[in-house]
């Protein structure tokens, strides 16, 4: 009987967070998620967590804003409640994380033109990076693995940089790809037969910050290009290749750059392969990326990283995933003579349990095993509950 009511509730939510004007022209919807996390880990934390205490309670409310203005203008937004971008311990705050017009000429998808701040087309974890549509709670080590790699400073020697990255100043330092990469910038995108593109100009790189994506904050002097070709040979598979070329320092490293060059002088190189399989019960994802940050008084410092990940309904509420990372990292000159790893080799296992009591709420539970395969070896343990209320 309760269920009962609290989907009738639901109902009756989604109608009054409803409307249209102007003869069905214009219609709005105000939509969220209520999402309530518990962490356990060892420290240091492991990926994006920022937080000096084992057990982490991370509640967050997002809100979403989806107008459309008939067939082909269509404006959304993203807000959010929470205690920062990634899983902290810090105070509440609130944000707008995207917001984007999106317009597309023709009914048949060929072409859309959208302007804002939004999610990366590079891929295929972003589309479904949010957390009704994850199957874990956090993202595959490739979007949040802090490198040595600073967007703050350059370092002052191959020496320097081998050694400056700190666990517990993690914080300074910068992942491949940070998350959804909901940076500002234009794009266009379609669908021509069995293929679908897509491409972007961006205000900072893949692996910028939050801070970072606000145009406010970063302006377009040195923006990132980005793009993605897909291949669907029929409704189970989906096949893509991607490509970004972007500066990655913020304007605050420029005084610590070699004289005569600026910021637009090192880049971050991605080059990334996708792929995903859906058949029945079954969903497949793999990513696989090849990066290259070009450092001041460095050079290139490489990485490949990569992940596959499994998707199982077992009954229509309850299902089970199961996903493989690995990131390596080659050499760079120690400044001696010799060359050194510039970051440390890492293998990591998530598997998640999710079941959903009704269409509008959803639990999860998760265990991650994280160990680095060089260096000091340190492993670490993460526990993970997440419960999603859905309006």
């Amino acid at each position: 009987m309760h269920a009962f009511e609290l989907e009738d509730f639901f109902e009756r939510l989604d109608t009054g967070l409803s409307a249209t004007a102007f003869q069905d022209t214009l219609r709005t919807r105000l939509s969220g998620t209520i999402d309530t996390e518990f962490y356990h880990f060892e420290q240091p934390a492991p990926g994006l967590i920022d937080s000096k205490i084992d057990n982490l309670f991370d509640p967050r409310l997002t809100l979403f804003l989806d107008a459309q203005i008939g067939s082909h203008i269509y404006f959304f937004t993203q807000s959010r409640l929470d205690r920062g971008f990634d899983p902290s311990d810090h105070g509440a705050q609130v944000r707008l994380d995207e917001y984007a017009l999106r317009i597309t000429p023709w009914d048949d998808g060929r072409f859309t033109l959208q302007v804002g701040k939004f999610g990366t087309v590079v891929g295929n974890f972003v589309p479904r990076h949010l957390s009704w549509d994850n199957p874990f709670i956090n993202a595959p080590l490739v979007y949040e693995n802090i490198t040595a790699v600073s967007d703050k400073a350059a370092p002052d020697s191959p020496r320097d940089f081998a050694r400056s990255f700190e666990a517990n100043a993690k914080y300074e330092f910068n992942p491949v790809i940070w998350g959804p990469s909901y940076a500002s910038g234009i794009s266009f995108s379609g669908r021509l037969g069995r293929f679908d593109y897509a491409a972007e100009m961006k205000n900072s790189s893949l692996s910028s910050r939050p801070e970072s994506w606000n145009a406010t904050e970063t302006d377009f002097d040195h923006p990132s290009f980005n793009a993605r070709l897909g291949f669907r040979p029929n409704q189970m598979w989906n096949f893509g290749v991607s490509v970004s070329d972007g500066a990655y320092f913020r304007t605050e490293a420029e005084r610590t750059l070699p004289r005569g060059r600026d910021i637009g002088d090192f880049r971050e190189l991605v080059f990334g392969q996708d792929a995903s399989f859906a058949w029945h019960h079954l969903q497949l994802w793999a990513e696989v990326y090849e990066a290259r940050f070009q450092v001041p008084r460095v050079g290139d410092a490489d990485t490949f990283a990569y992940y596959f990940e499994a998707k199982y309904k077992f009954t229509p509420q309850f299902f089970g995933a199961l996903r493989w990372n690995q990131q390596l990292f080659g050499t760079v000159s120690n400044g001696a003579g010799g060359n050194i790893r510039w970051s440390q080799n890492l293998g990591r296992v998530d598997i998640a349990a999710g079941y959903r009591f009704t269409p509008h709420t959803q639990l999860k539970l998760q265990y991650s095993f994280q160990h680095e395969t060089t260096g000091p070896r340190d492993d670490n343990h993460l526990f993970a509950a997440q419960f999603t209320v859905r309006f």
